[in-house]
């Protein structure tokens, strides 16, 4: 035992280490990326390059962001049971990346894939499913082991990673199907998302962990006392924590937000190919170029505005801007001919839709009550992942009444919206308010004597 003890305090664990921390979500992150890439982006512009109409893309765009809709069913299952021994999170993001890869692998053997739209929607659907268990699984993880002061740095470091892997996977997808066929370009694609796999299997949560069931380790104090040990209370605690003011306008303001996002993301290769004449080895060239700036300027400016400016002054900014690009593309329509027009469109939005996808994320963790933010968090994600299945929704049933000029003032009225809710959002009154209930929670123990347990538990 002794032995074991010493070898155990020389081990790396992620909760003792903010350089792997960032390592290894920067890498869990451009792993979400990866396939998203593929499904979510080169897809729609194959099916739009293909001659497939605007009411057939949006309908699979909208299908396969369902699952993402779905997370707030599986984080309390994920909360409350796992396998301790190897950590809370681990074994949950190690069946996830196997179930993204196992998917992958299936949908590049989807047979004549222009006549089989219905399969290739269910085949991604289960994708997209898999890399849900992931995402609940490595922000769990993040709210777990990164100290509250590092999350904004954490946050830019993992969507900028995320929209690198998007971009990449997007061009070199893109450009694999187009010369090699639908069926090589997907399997290609698997290959990183089985390497990345290696990363979360090879590290520990906590030190003293299992690598693997069947070695040597045991279940660290810190996760034992992590664990949820009563229904009742944690979804009371939730229930509390969710009804507060500040909560229900940060979820309504970012639902407007990320619907409007993904309407135009869903609009962009449709309005570029068929409208434009562009084809979507070009698209894909432009969209993913720019994704990938724009990941790697959010990762460096994204942390240094959150602390310098904070969060809300960083959505603000970002907003301001992309209502004037949005409107100067409704009304300059002269200017479609020129591409670079076009093209500083998509850079401006491309670079704004990462900071205030980096934003969003540092403002739900922030307003998260930290006993029980995997599932408050969970939950916001998931309000947020149903407004992009509605944003793609929306864009299918706007072109068939109005013209492309129409759809862009849309685009813009929503983040005028997003904008004016945010400014009632106060985020010192809701962190007093959150105090409080801890402080309440605290005294329900005491009076239980379940404090005293956890304590000599330590």
């Amino acid at each position: 035992m002794q032995t074991q003890a010493i070898a155990n305090n020389n081990e790396t664990a992620l909760s003792d280490s903010p350089l792997l921390r960032y390592f290894t979500f920067i890498v869990l992150y451009f792993s979400q990326g990866v396939p998203e890439g593929i499904t979510m982006f080169a897809i729609p512009a194959w099916l739009a390059m293909n001659g497939k109409s605007t009411l057939e893309i949006a309908g699979y765009s909208a299908a396969i962001i369902i699952p993402y809709s779905l997370k707030i069913v599986l984080a309390p299952m994920m909360e409350r049971y796992t396998y301790l021994p190897m950590g809370r999170r681990k074994p949950w993001l190690l069946f996830g990346q196997f179930g993204i890869l196992c998917s992958i692998i299936a949908l590049s053997f989807v047979p004549n894939p222009l006549d089989n739209l219905f399969v290739i929607t269910a085949v991604v659907l289960c994708v997209h499913t898999f890399i849900m268990f992931q995402d609940i699984a490595t922000d769990s993880l993040v709210i777990d082991v990164v100290p509250i002061e590092q999350q904004g740095k954490a946050n830019s470091f993992m969507w900028g990673s995320k929209t690198v892997g998007v971009s990449v996977s997007l061009f070199f997808g893109s450009w694999l199907i187009n010369k090699y066929g639908f069926s090589t370009g997907v399997l290609t694609m698997s290959v990183p998302v089985l390497l990345i796999m290696l990363v979360p299997l090879l590290l520990r949560e906590r030190k003293g962990e299992k690598l693997l069931p069947w070695t040597k380790g045991q279940t660290s104090p810190d996760a034992a006392l992590l664990a949820v040990d009563s229904w009742s209370k944690l979804f009371r605690s939730f229930k509390k924590v969710l009804l507060l003011r500040n909560t229900l306008l940060m979820l309504i303001t970012v639902f407007i937000t990320m619907c409007a996002l993904h309407y135009v993301r869903t609009m962009l290769p449709v309005f570029t190919i068929q409208e434009l004449g562009w084809n979507n080895v070009f698209y894909s060239k432009i969209y993913s170029t720019y994704n990938l700036v724009s990941g790697i300027i959010g990762m460096i400016l994204g942390a240094l505005i959150i602390h310098r400016y904070g969060i809300i002054r960083l959505l603000q900014g970002s907003f301001a801007l992309l209502i004037m690009v949005a409107v100067a593309m409704a009304t300059m329509t002269a200017f479609w001919k020129d591409p670079n027009f076009v093209i500083g469109f998509i850079a401006l939005f491309c670079t704004l839709l990462t900071l205030i996808n980096i934003g969003v994320l540092a403002l739900a963790m922030h307003l998260c009550w930290k006993r029980i933010s995997a599932i408050q968090f969970t939950f916001c994600m998931t309000i947020f992942n149903g407004a992009l299945a509605a944003g793609a929704a929306l864009v299918g049933y706007l072109r068939s009444h109005f013209e492309w000029q129409t759809l862009f003032l849309v685009f813009a009225v929503m983040i005028v919206a997003a904008m004016i809710l945010l400014k009632f959002i106060k985020t010192k009154r809701h962190l007093e308010q959150v105090e409080y209930l801890e402080k309440q929670y605290v005294e329900v123990l005491k009076t239980e004597g379940s404090l005293l347990v956890k304590s000599e538990a330590v």
